[in-house]
């Protein structure tokens, strides 16, 4: 294809030129969130990296199969395969049935990735959908010997696993030295290593979460899903796959191990990492009591916060930075964001109104091969927007007066903006959101006060009719004692 893009394989430690197998078909697999609880500001960098690099694919022309996960099952509290499950924690200290607890945080997390523009992707399977292939899974590790059961547990032997293919390839760990630092720790005595992990667990007596097997009631491994899922719906090789730079040990590590030895070789041609969130250079985590969650941030009502941030300011700051450098959280850096976002937008507007002359003294076209390349270099966002800014002064320059552009120009530069500010970077004018909010309110305003004045003269047929059209375009109105209120969905 033409404009291939250039991206890190966090494999091989070096620039690849992404090429699909199969163009323009293009597989992308991304760890999504274990949904116990609110979206943090963490949460939100590795969803604008993928969406960025999905928005990206499909503009140079690739038809992408984005598939995003929700962890629903399996991810315990630490990774040594002990402690409790996490959404099952939460539903006990909540009063909550799992499948609650899950569904509550996925609809906070999809408000949240809709107020960040990021767009949805081509299939979400949840782990607990996928217990069948999970299982399957386990019986080829076992029928080929990476795998042991024990006491109704399964676990993937790593130590022979690693005589055959190599463990640690993608985070650089070797295993001897894994196996000399590694202490054994209490309730592990099962396996036969400590740095074996868990693919199928037996429960324990009153766990909610599990489901029969050949091996005893129980439930997967956090790791096993992934592999399942990513080969059910990408199949046994494919592109990319994607997640924080924390999931690489142990959890990227384990899922090319056990995917390599079911299936006798590699499926993933690109690892792509995106690298953290920090606040006073310590990872952002709910497990470090320091996160911000999306809505604090977009409230503002967080102890860190001095005010209220947009989700389009947030979706910018993180854009600023190229998505394997750290970001760290600061008020300051935030506003900077804002201010940044805003004289984008402002341009837009200017470019809307410019008129053209004869003829033009500025080159669109030189800019336009600069934001390619900026994208194509491993998603350089930074240099992306840096060369933005360079369209907005050379906007303000023909506002102004000190520049020309011709009609070819204006056109060139509005593509332009519209392809990598809208399209790519995936921005919203607020201004814009702003604007329809404020109509729609003026709109059923109106119609409230004629199913008022419908009401009034005992025509409930007009009443009930304009709350049922209303219903089905989905504004529920509800008649309160302070009046009549209304809401989308």
């Amino acid at each position: 294809m033409s404009n291939p893009l250039s991206i890190y394989n966090s494999l091989s430690r070096q620039k690849e030129v992404f090429e699909p197998l199969h163009p323009p078909f293009a597989g992308m697999y991304v760890c999504g969130p274990t949904v116990y609880s609110n979206a943090h500001l963490g949460h939100a960098r590795p969803a604008i990296t993928f969406d960025l690099l999905f928005r990206y694919l499909t503009h140079l022309g690739y038809q992408v199969r984005y598939v995003r996960n929700i962890t629903d099952v399996g991810h315990l509290e630490n990774d040594a395969d002990e402690g409790e499950d996490k959404i099952v924690k939460t539903a006990r200290l909540q009063n909550l049935e799992p499948m609650e607890v899950v569904q509550k945080y996925m609809n906070t997390f999809h408000r949240n990735m809709d107020q960040l523009n990021t767009l949805k992707p081509s299939i979400e399977p949840r782990a607990s959908g996928h217990i069948i292939e999970q299982q399957e899974l386990v019986r080829q590790l076992l029928r080929k010997g990476f795998a042991y059961e024990i006491n109704g547990s399964v676990y993937f032997d790593v130590e022979k696993y690693n005589r055959k293919y190599k463990y640690g390839k993608l985070s650089g760990r070797i295993l001897e030295d894994l196996m000399a630092n590694t202490r054994e720790l209490e309730g592990q005595d099962e396996k036969r290593n400590p740095f074996d992990f868990a693919l199928w667990k037996k429960a324990a007596p009153g766990h909610l979460m599990k489901w029969p097997s050949d091996w005893s009631d129980g439930y997967p491994g956090w790791h096993l899903e992934c592999s399942a899922m990513s080969i059910k719906y990408l199949g046994e090789v494919f592109d990319i796959h994607g997640g924080g730079m924390d999931l690489q040990f142990p959890h990227h590590e384990c899922e090319i191990a056990q995917s390599t030895a079911a299936l006798g070789k590699e499926s993933v041609r690109y690892w792509v990492h995106n690298n953290m969130i920090t606040i006073n250079g310590q990872k952002m985590a709910r497990s470090l009591g320091n996160f911000i969650t999306l809505d604090q941030i977009f409230r503002g009502d967080h102890p860190l916060l001095e005010q209220a941030f947009s989700p389009m300011t947030v979706r910018f700051f993180i854009l600023q930075a190229h998505y394997r450098s750290t970001l760290d959280f600061s008020n300051e850096a935030l506003i900077a964001a804002g201010k940044g976002y805003q004289r984008l937008m402002k341009a837009v507007e200017t470019l809307g109104n410019l008129k053209p002359s004869a003829a033009s003294t500025v080159d669109i076209e030189d800019l336009s091969e600069k934001c390619a390349l900026a994208m194509n270099d491993d998603l350089n966002t930074p240099i992306l927007i840096s060369h933005l800014f360079d369209g907005v002064k050379i906007i303000n320059s023909v506002n102004d007066g000190t520049e020309k552009i011709d009609d070819k120009g204006i056109e060139a530069l509005r593509k332009l903006f519209d392809d990598y500010v809208f399209k790519i970077l995936g921005l919203r004018d607020e201004t814009q959101d702003s604007k329809t909010d404020d109509l729609a309110e003026e709109l059923m305003k109106i119609i409230i006060d004629l199913r008022g004045e419908a009401r009034t003269r005992k025509d409930f047929t007009t009443s009930d009719r304009i709350r049922d059209e209303l219903k089905k375009a989905g504004v529920t109105i509800k008649d309160t004692k302070d009046g009549v209120k209304w809401e989308r969905g």
